[in-house]
């Protein structure tokens, strides 16, 4: 199968990427830097010079791909509304290089769209329209018309030793320059996570299997208290842990405060996912998880 993979030179697009070729498969990755392009190609895959701008190039690939996954996303939170908008245009592009084709289009949401409250999110739970969260990915994904298309809903931390820019890389950098590891409240808000090379097979698994599981939870872990993330970071870092105020977590204070709990039995059940990767707190205490954090 030749899949197009969007975002292929990121953080979760290289364990894609490699998680693809391990299995047989052809990829053609987008970078838009000329050394993390060469970079991909070492390790096998063809690549698409360009960027998510690109639309025509974007289409093309998509339909001279057999699949396509979708995991490119400007994280830059100054522009958040802007990449967000951005996003939902290449969701609306890629699905429209595919319209009537039956080839399975994967793309990226996230688990914080889901607002449920006293119980675990399940796979049948619906995407809300929030403003304080303009990503709206599945949304988009679920408005395309004759588009065989299934969403991946990441977790708060998809971790992994050598992980630099996710949400933990930045509480560890925040403790380092505040002296505390902090958190709010008791600290008893959980955090869905899955380990890197868990979600990459989620979304080959999603691919191969012609995205007809609609939502697929990539939640390794269905919950993990906040206060033990801040513990552990504490320790290895040998800072106190202490709570603060939710101004303390400035930009991230939204998600420092958030509290999910994410099912992924359906997504187990319907793909054959199983993941067996190293859980967050163990990855948080590996000697080498933050070197570049």
């Amino acid at each position: 199968m030749q899949v197009f993979v969007t975002g292929a030179t990121g953080w979760i697009g290289r364990a894609v990427v490699a998680d693809l070729l391990a299995q047989g498969h052809r990829v053609l990755g987008l970078s838009r830097a000329a050394e993390k392009g060469q970079a991909l190609a070492a390790m096998g895959a063809e690549v698409l010079h360009g960027t998510l701008e690109d639309l025509d190039a974007l289409q093309e690939a998509a339909r001279q791909a057999d699949a396509v996954a979708h995991i490119g996303f400007n994280h830059d939170f100054t522009r958040y509304a802007e990449n967000a908008a951005q996003d939902q245009r290449v969701i609306g592009a890629l699905g429209a290089a595919l319209r009537g084709t039956d080839k399975p289009l994967v793309v990226t949401g996230t688990l914080s769209a889901l607002k449920v409250h006293g119980r675990a999110a399940t796979e049948a739970d619906l995407p809300v329209a929030d403003p304080a969260l303009p990503r709206r990915s599945e949304i988009a994904a679920r408005a395309l018309q004759d588009v065989r298309v299934a969403c991946i809903r990441l977790p708060h931390s998809v971790h992994g030793v050598g992980e630099t820019h996710g949400f933990v890389p930045m509480l560890i950098d925040l403790a380092r320059r505040s002296g505390v590891s902090a958190y709010i409240g008791e600290g008893a808000n959980r955090w869905p996570a899955v380990h890197v090379s868990d979600a990459a097979r989620l979304y080959r698994l999603a691919l191969e299997g012609g995205a007809r599981q609609p939502a697929c939870h990539a939640a390794g872990e269905a919950g993990v208290a906040f206060r033990q993330i801040a513990e552990a970071i504490g320790r290895k870092l040998g800072l106190p842990v202490a709570p603060r105020e939710a101004a303390h977590f400035g930009f991230l204070a939204g998600f420092a405060a958030e509290d999910m709990v994410a099912e992924a039995a359906a997504t187990r059940e319907a793909l054959g996912w199983a993941p067996g990767g190293p859980g967050l707190l163990a990855d948080i205490a590996h000697p080498g998880y933050y070197a570049g954090a």
